[in-house]
C-alpha cells in the first residue's frame, strides 16, 4: 500500500515524492535541533519537548478529520476475509504503525528520550516514553480514521474542511501569538510552565512529559498512569469501532446525493441548517457582501491614523481596532432580508419558525466574526504589551458583537430598506421610495454600544490596572451579549411570523 501511493500520473508521483522530502528534511531539521539543546535547563527542554510533542500528537487525530483522505486500512476493505472484528483490529492497528508519519514520530520521540538521557533521566523512562508516545498516535490515527469514515464519509466536502481548519486556526493562532509575546530572560516564563505542567498530565502530553516528571520527580505516578491508559482506551475504543463498521450495514448513498451540494451538504437536515446553508451560499458569492465584509477591517484601520496624529499612545491604539471591528461585524446583518429580494419568498412560503430564519442568517457572520475576534483580540493585546487587559478585551468584543446580532435580528425584520438588486455592482445606490435606512442602521449601532456601556467601562477601569474590572468586563459583556442575541432572536422570530406578507410587499417594491 506504501508503494501504491507512488503510482499513477506523474503529476501525482512529483506531489507524493516532494512531499516525503519535505518530511524529511523536516524531521531531520527537527532532530537536529533538539540535540542542540542538550545543555538547556530542566524547565526548558520540557516545555519545547512537552509543547512540540503535544502539538504533533493531536495533529495525528486532527488530520484524517481535516483532510478527508480514504484510509488504506479502513476495516471494510477487509470484511470479505472473514475475520473476527477482535483479531482484524488487532492487525490493522499494528499495520497502522508501518506509515511514513509514524516513522517520523518515531525518530523526534527517540531523539527527544536521548536529550532527556542526558539530562539524567533513567533509560527505562526514554524507552517507555518513545513506545507510549508511538501506540499513542497510531491509535489515535486509527479512531480519528474510523470515526472520519462512519460520520463524516457522506458529508466530506471542500466546504467541511474549510470549516475545520478555521475552527484549528481560531485555537492555534491565539496560543501563537501569546507564546511569542512572552519573554524568556533567561528563563523559561511562568505562563509557560503551568502549562507544560498541564499539559503533563493529559493524553496528548503524557507520554512526552514521562522522562521529565521522572528527573524532576513531580506527579511521576499520574502521569505514568496517564500515558499508559491513553493508547489502551484508544485501542478499547477502536475495537469498539471495528465491532460496529463490521456488523453495522450502512444506507446507501448515491453519487449525487453525496456531490455538488456544498454548503447544503455540511449543513443539518433542519430548517435552521437549510436558511444557514443558503446565506452561506450567498455571502461566499454575492459581491454585495464581499465588498461588505471587505470595509470592515479597511475601516477600521483608517481610525487609527487619527488616533496616532492627535498623540494618542501607540499600546493604547493597537486596542481599538478589534472593538470597531466586533461592532461592525454584530451590525452587519442588519439589513440581510434585503439582500435576498423576492427569493424571500421561500422562508415565508415554507412556513418554517421564525427564530429558524434569524438563526440561520446569523451563521455566517458568526463564522467569519468568531475567527477574526479569536485572532485579532491577542495580537491586539501582545501589540499593547499587558496580558492582564486580555478578559477585558474579550468581555467587550464579545458584547459589542453578540449585541449587534440581536438587534440586527430585529432590525432587518422591522426596517429592512432597499439596496442594490442581485447582479447589480454593490457601489450602485438604489432608488429609494420608502425607508433609507439610517434609521434602522444608527439604532443598531448605537444600541450595541448603549447596551455595551457597562463593559466599557469596566474596560477601561481593567486599562487602569483595576483587574477585578477585568474579570468583571468579561463575564458581564458574555452575559449580556448572549442575553441581548437570545431576546433579540426571539423578537425578531415572531416579527418575521407576523410581517410575512409585508416582507413580501417589501421584496417586490424595492
Amino acid at each position: 500500500m506504501m508503494l501504491g501511493a507512488l503510482r499513477g500520473e506523474p503529476r501525482h508521483i512529483v506531489r507524493m515524492t516532494a512531499g516525503l522530502l519535505v518530511l524529511t528534511a523536516a524531521v531531520v531539521a527537527a532532530c537536529w535541533a533538539l540535540t542542540t539543546i542538550e545543555d538547556a535547563t530542566l524547565e526548558a527542554f520540557a516545555a519545547v519537548a512537552v509543547m512540540g510533542g503535544a502539538a504533533i500528537t493531536l495533529g495525528f487525530a486532527l488530520a484524517p478529520v481535516v483532510t478527508g483522505s480514504p484510509d488504506p486500512l479502513d476495516p471494510r476493505r477487509f470484511g470479505v476475509l472473514g475475520l473476527s472484528p477482535r483479531r482484524l483490529a488487532g492487525v490493522l492497528a499494528v499495520l497502522g504503525a508501518v506509515s511514513v508519519p509514524v516513522f517520523a514520530v518515531l525518530a523526534l520521540a527517540t531523539t527527544t528520550a536521548t536529550v532527556w538521557e542526558s539530562l539524567a533521566a533513567p533509560v527505562w523512562a526514554g524507552i517507555l516514553s518513545v513506545v507510549l508516545i508511538v501506540a499513542t498516535c497510531v491509535m489515535l490515527a486509527r479512531v480519528a480514521m474510523a470515526l472520519t469514515s462512519m460520520f463524516l464519509r457522506e458529508r466530506r466536502s471542500r466546504e467541511l474542511s474549510s470549516v475545520l481548519v478555521v475552527g484549528i486556526l481560531v485555537v492555534v493562532v491565539p496560543v501563537v501569538v501569546f507564546l511569542a509575546s512572552l519573554e524568556w530572560q533567561g528563563s523559561v516564563p511562568v505562563q509557560l510552565t503551568e502549562a507544560v505542567r498541564v499539559l503533563a498530565l493529559t493524553p496528548v502530553g503524557a507520554a512526552w512529559a514521562l522522562p521529565g516528571a521522572v528527573v524532576a520527580g513531580e506527579s511521576v505516578a499520574l502521569t505514568v498512569v496517564v500515558a499508559i491508559a491513553t493508547p489502551v482506551l484508544l485501542g478499547a475504543a477502536w475495537l469498539g469501532l471495528v465491532t460496529r463498521i463490521l456488523t453495522t450495514t450502512e444506507r446507501p448513498v448515491s453519487v449525487k446525493e453525496r456531490g455538488g451540494l456544498g454548503w447544503f451538504t455540511v449543513a443539518p437536515g433542519t430548517p435552521t441548517g437549510a436558511v444557514a446553508a443558503r446565506s452561506l451560499v450567498y455571502w461566499l458569492r454575492d459581491p454585495r457582501h464581499i465588498v461588505n465584509v471587505i470595509v470592515i477591517p479597511v475601516a477600521a484601520a483608517i481610525l487609527i491614523v487619527p488616533l496616532l496624529l492627535a498623540g494618542v499612545p501607540a499600546h493604547l491604539v493597537a486596542l481599538v481596532p478589534v472593538p470597531i471591528v466586533a461592532l461592525f461585524l454584530g451590525w452587519l446583518p442588519h439589513n440581510d432580508l434585503a439582500y435576498d429580494s423576492t427569493a424571500v419568498w421561500m422562508h415565508i412560503a415554507s412556513g418554517i419558525h421564525g427564530a429558524a430564519d434569524r438563526i440561520g442568517r446569523l451563521v455566517p457572520v458568526v463564522l467569519l466574526g468568531v475567527p477574526l475576534l479569536a485572532i485579532g483580540i491577542p495580537i491586539a493585546v501582545s501589540l499593547h504589551g499587558r496580558w492582564a487587559i486580555l478578559p477585558a478585551m474579550v468581555g467587550l468584543c464579545a458584547s459589542l458583537f453578540l449585541c449587534g446580532l440581536g438587534l440586527s435580528s430585529i432590525a432587518s425584520v422591522l426596517g429592512p430598506y432597499p439596496v442594490s438588486r442581485p447582479g447589480d455592482s454593490p457601489f450602485q445606490q438604489p432608488q429609494r421610495t420608502g425607508p433609507s435606512g439610517v434609521l434602522s442602521q444608527s439604532l443598531v449601532m448605537l444600541g450595541a454600544i448603549g447596551l455595551s456601556a457597562p463593559v466599557l467601562w469596566w474596560s477601561w477601569l481593567a486599562l487602569g490596572g483595576d483587574l477585578a474590572s477585568a474579570e468583571l468586563a468579561l463575564w458581564w459583556g458574555v452575559g449580556i451579549g448572549v442575553g441581548v442575541l437570545v431576546i433579540g432572536v426571539a423578537i425578531g422570530g415572531g416579527v418575521f411570523r407576523r410581517r410575512g406578507s409585508r416582507i413580501m410587499e417589501f421584496a417586490e417594491a424595492s
